[in-house]
């Protein structure tokens, strides 16, 4: 009798989770489906022999101590994009040509998250693995179980290999960020970015906090006795297993249709709950798929539209000044509000007054903003309207915002400059930028926890930080012990990052993070930096005279002088930099696109160095290779237009393998 009770159980919350988060149709209250759930819980908590692996209690997660990498049985490809209508028709062509007919089509839009493989064996869900580079990812399965739109059981005791894409719908990004912003934690950039770091939690009780969600786009057709023939067939098949599809999916008779589908949602995207950069247009005959197949990298038989970034105007409410950490005063413009590419933007940098007075932006004025790469929003244009010549021209500051100090102007350089060091503007731009992740990376240090401490006269400088307890920190609005421990602890991890960070992080005028990785390269110890004169600094390959006049003013500095030694007092030593392990890549430039499995891209980057090569941001006639990860953008398309060799990560670390 219990058996069939736990079993009724079960079925009932499968259906119900099904109901809520497939077909988004609840059918019972949270109070009914509550209580079906606890009397689940509580009948498996006197009887654990009785717990099965697709029960819905097992969704709670666990700790691990690290994802375990794993092959993919059936590799997962790229997809080759087009950014037009005409290059749309030419691949359509390019198909039909071979065929001498037309061909059937499937519109799927693109959805802007993380692609996943998931396996089910006899209908249970047995195991979760990342992309990766298509050909190894890392196994999940822990926190993928806390999806509720992953069934942990199909309809049918089927062995069977599905594809998706995990996302966090944008409401959900929304309230993250929110929660995170009141807890001065890291605010993520986008809800891709979200919801990758929610998926890469060791502890998959923090994912299950997450609110993700996944659509389901690809049925791997081995293991069925009778397999869908087509693609759109099959995205029915995996709707009545359980597995939630993407209800706007459409067959197309040809191009033409297909095109208008594009058009129809370019702007339609945005009224949806989850971010979508584009559609993804594959040939619906699964026969015709695998008779085109695959080039090294991606389907013949699929392409990509991405949707061009979306502009809009709005209104130019006021203009703000901002106090970098170099004292550079950098206005932003306040806008009325508007969505912008899928979000609500109401502000962006105007770079520099320069830049106003050539764009002759005016308060009141209506401009044009758009989204580069849709992340950052960009001032256009004004457009013509009313009224523009009758408002006052804007003028530029002439004393600092922060502290009024009078402004000052440098030779061949647009900024205007604050040049007082008590600067309360540029004192806490300074210590935001030491906990940043290209200088010491400081983990939840930012501008809100940032303020509150200089508010409340706790630091003053970098070297303040590695002073603070716990206690100290729970004297901030918001801040809790654990919250408060987290950030004692990060920065009492960061005591010694390596030494090119530690450069990065002292904000020397003109050093950024490369020319810091060719200094710390060169002086190995910060104590051999400090003792480079001028002649010594500008003979590096990269360093120019003025570079190494900035460098030597620096530590000839009495101020910076008295807070290295207080850093080093504290404890904070930087790492000697590792010096070149082979020459196997010297003269070899790389560049990187894209995200990653095993590494960073930086991380990549200081692999490089270490065998002797170097790396660059651009794609040229000049580049050896690009080493292009998961979501590789327009640098990848350049490296093919050019001939250049593109490397997988599996390549890269062949290439770099010890003999």
């Amino acid at each position: 009798m219990l058996n069939i009770r736990i079993q009724f159980l079960k079925d009932e919350i499968n259906k119900h989770n099904y109901n809520y988060y497939i077909n988004d149709n609840p059918t019972i209250s949270d109070y009914e489906y509550d209580k079906l759930f606890a009397e689940l819980k509580q009948i498996e908590a006197e009887h654990p022999e009785l717990i099965t692996p697709d029960s819905p209690t097992q969704r709670v997660g666990s700790v691990s101590e690290k994802f375990l990498p794993f092959t993919h049985v059936h590799r997962l490809y790229s997809l080759d994009n087009t950014y037009n209508y005409e290059d749309l028709k030419k691949w359509y062509e390019k198909i039909t040509q071979e065929y001498g007919n037309e061909i059937e089509l499937v519109c799927e839009l693109k959805i802007d998250g993380l692609a996943i493989a998931l396996t089910y064996e006899n209908g249970i869900f047995t195991r979760g693995v990342t992309r990766g580079d298509g050909i190894t990812g890392e196994e999940i399965t822990q926190n993928l179980k806390t999806i509720k739109a992953i069934p942990l059981k199909l309809k049918d005791n089927v062995n069977l290999d599905v594809r998706g894409e995990i996302y966090m719908p944008k409401s959900s990004f929304e309230k993250l960020n929110a929660e995170n912003l009141e807890k001065g934690e890291k605010l993520f950039a986008n809800p891709r970015n979200a919801a990758a770091g929610s998926l890469r939690q060791l502890d998959s009780t923090i994912t299950a906090k997450r609110d993700l969600s996944m659509f389901t786009y690809t049925l791997v057709n081995e293991g069925l006795t009778n397999p869908p023939k087509t693609h759109y067939d099959s995205i029915m098949y995996m709707k009545e297993q359980g597995f939630k599809v993407n209800p706007n999916i459409r067959l197309c008779k040809n191009a033409d249709e297909a095109i208008a589908y594009c058009k129809e949602w370019e702007n339609k995207r945005f009224d949806l709950d989850y971010a979508t950069d584009g559609v993804v247009i594959k040939v619906n005959k699964i026969a015709v798929q695998e008779d085109l197949g695959f080039t090294s990298r991606a389907p013949k038989w699929a392409t990509a539209f991405k949707f061009p970034p979306e502009e809009i105007s709005t209104v130019v409410e006021s203009i703000e000044l901002g106090v970098g950490k170099t004292g550079a005063i950098t206005p932003v413009a306040n806008f009325k509000p508007v969505q912008l590419a899928g979000s609500t933007v109401s502000r962006a940098t105007l770079h520099n007054f320069d830049e106003i007075k050539r764009l002759d932006i005016r308060i009141g004025d209506t401009v044009l903003i758009k989204k580069a790469a849709e992340i950052i929003p960009k001032v256009i244009k004004v457009v013509d309207t009313p009224n523009h010549e009758e408002r006052p021209i804007y003028t530029p500051p002439e004393v600092c915002p922060s502290c009024g100090h009078k402004l000052e102007t440098i030779e061949g350089e647009v900024n205007l400059y604050c040049t007082n060091p008590d600067c309360a503007g540029q004192i806490k731009a300074k210590i935001e930028f030491w906990a940043s992740k290209d200088a010491m990376d400081i983990d939840s240090l930012g501008p809100a926890v940032i303020e509150q401490l200089y508010n409340k006269n706790m630091v003053k400088n970098p070297a303040d930080l590695y002073k603070l307890t716990v206690e100290d920190f729970m004297k901030l609005d918001l801040v809790q012990e654990k919250s408060a421990t987290n950030l004692y602890n990060a920065i009492q991890q960061s005591k010694n990052r390596p030494l090119k960070r530690f450069i990065t992080a002292l904000n020397i005028k003109n050093i950024g993070k490369e020319t810091a990785d060719i200094l710390s390269r060169a002086f190995g110890t910060l104590e051999n930096l400090q003792a480079a004169d001028f002649e010594k600094l500008k003979e590096l390959n990269g360093i120019g005279e003025l570079t190494a006049k900035d460098i030597e003013k620096y530590f000839q500095n009495p101020r910076n002088k008295q807070l290295l030694e207080e850093l080093k007092s504290l404890g904070v030593n930087p790492e000697p930099a590792e010096q070149a392990k082979s020459s196997k890549l010297q003269g070899k430039t790389f560049v990187l696109t894209g995200t990653l499995q095993n590494m960073t891209r930086n991380e990549a980057s200081d692999i490089i160095k270490l065998h002797g090569g170097q790396t660059s941001s651009s794609v040229s006639k000049n580049t050896s290779y690009v080493l292009a990860g998961e979501n590789a953008g327009s640098k990848l398309t350049k490296a093919e237009t050019l001939g250049i060799k593109i490397l997988t990560e599996n390549d890269f670390l062949e290439m770099i393998k010890e003999e």
